[in-house]
């Protein structure tokens, strides 16, 4: 194999714009964040929906009328008694 192939690795400590810092390795000298895991909504569970022209209510009044057309349109199937 050849040698000096692999990049060097350093300790480095990760600054995220959340104020949090925590330490890991990286073949950078220092790692600037915007977004870590305890800022993350996907990991906190605090999710924010930015809907500035209602967008997610047209959606969901969209999407209602037509499952509810769907489960009206389907016929019920009839109860079958084994003998």
């Amino acid at each position: 194999m050849k040698e000096n192939m692999h990049p060097e690795l350093h300790e480095v400590k990760v600054h995220c714009a959340c104020g949090n810092e925590f330490m890991t390795r990286s073949t950078k000298k220092e790692l600037r964040v915007e977004i870590c895991s305890n800022c993350h909504p996907y990991f906190t569970g605090k999710q924010r929906l930015m809907d500035t022209e209602g967008r997610v209510e047209k959606f969901n009044k969209k999407y209602a009328k037509k499952e509810v057309a769907v489960v009206e349109a389907a016929p019920e199937a009839p109860a079958t008694t084994e003998a």
